[in-house]
């Protein structure tokens, strides 16, 4: 039997250079070295000592690499008056990032489960005025809200910043759930309430089982915003507890001593490792959360 015969066309189809091909590949090619150049010129330079940046290759490799910036960067470059690396900014990060990620996911899938399904009276006025929250700038809410937080005790702390990214967090997440939810057919809810389930059962027992491909999408959009976060961070999170986005400023915009870059890159590429590792690691459950229905109405 001829098993080629039996490959659909496309499958047997030969590879052709055409015109539009080439430049299809072309601008893709040069896209991606426009975007991961920066990227190669941080880690060359990471690696180098100061004698070899001094020279001016910034595109050469490094004649003799060294690992002692990473090092620096991590547990004795200065930030401010101290001098203790930006692994202190880590931890903070990570103290912020969890309960940011998980609380607000936890509200917007309630929140898109109710209104989704139980349309509770004015649901459509009160999704509206929650979306009008996603258009207003932060710096319009930044004075309000550092009076309402000092006001309830929470200004300048870990607690502060929390709920703050739950704030800012809360349009898009229930946008999310809500368009995710309402992709499911209503049959299943309505069985379950034959059934005899209530809010919270139907929710627990058989929302956020099918919810896997939102929650990733959602966890990955809050993780790298809260991560990636300096302004609400430098303004709201205390001195004891400033990401390590803020510290990052520090290092970099240092006025004392001579200006490491060696110890500048290795610091930018460590804060950015979190989001880095997520979008490798998670980029195709994005896809298929997306496609999945995050963008549907």
């Amino acid at each position: 039997m001829n098993h080629a015969a039996t490959l659909p066309r496309a499958a047997r189809r030969p590879w052709r250079f055409s015109p539009a091909r080439v430049g299809v590949y072309a601008f893709l090619i040069t896209a991606a070295a426009f975007f991961l150049m920066p990227l190669y010129i941080m880690l060359v330079t990471s690696f180098k000592t100061m004698d070899e940046i001094r020279l001016g290759n910034i595109f050469a490799f490094p004649v003799a690499i060294t690992v002692e910036p990473w090092v620096t960067a991590w547990t004795s470059a200065c930030t401010g008056v101290s001098c203790e690396g930006i692994r202190g900014g880590f931890w903070n990060s990570v103290w912020i990032v969890i309960p940011s990620t998980i609380l607000p996911i936890l509200l917007g899938a309630l929140n898109g489960y109710a209104l989704s399904f139980w349309k509770p009276r004015g649901a459509n006025a009160l999704f509206a005025v929650l979306m009008l929250g996603a258009f207003i700038p932060v710096q319009v809410m930044m004075f309000p809200l550092v009076r309402i937080l000092a006001t309830l005790g929470l200004f300048s702390s870990l607690p502060g910043i929390v709920v703050i990214h739950i704030i800012f967090s809360m349009p898009v997440m229930t946008l999310l759930f809500r368009n995710y939810y309402q992709s499911i057919p209503q049959e299943l809810f309505k069985a379950a309430r034959i059934d005899g389930g209530g809010f919270i059962r139907i929710f627990v027992q058989l929302m956020l089982p099918m919810s896997t491909p939102i929650i990733i999408v959602a966890a990955i959009m809050q993780v790298t915003g809260v991560w990636n976060d300096y302004i609400l961070g430098l303004v709201f999170a205390g001195r004891d507890n400033l990401p390590m986005t803020v510290q990052l400023n520090n290092v970099i915009n240092t006025t004392t001593g001579t200006r490491l870059y060696n110890v500048n890159m290795a610091a930018t590429i460590l804060t950015s490792l979190v989001p880095l590792t997520i979008y490798f690691v998670s980029g195709r459950w994005f896809v298929r959360g997306i496609a999945a229905g995050a963008v549907k109405g």
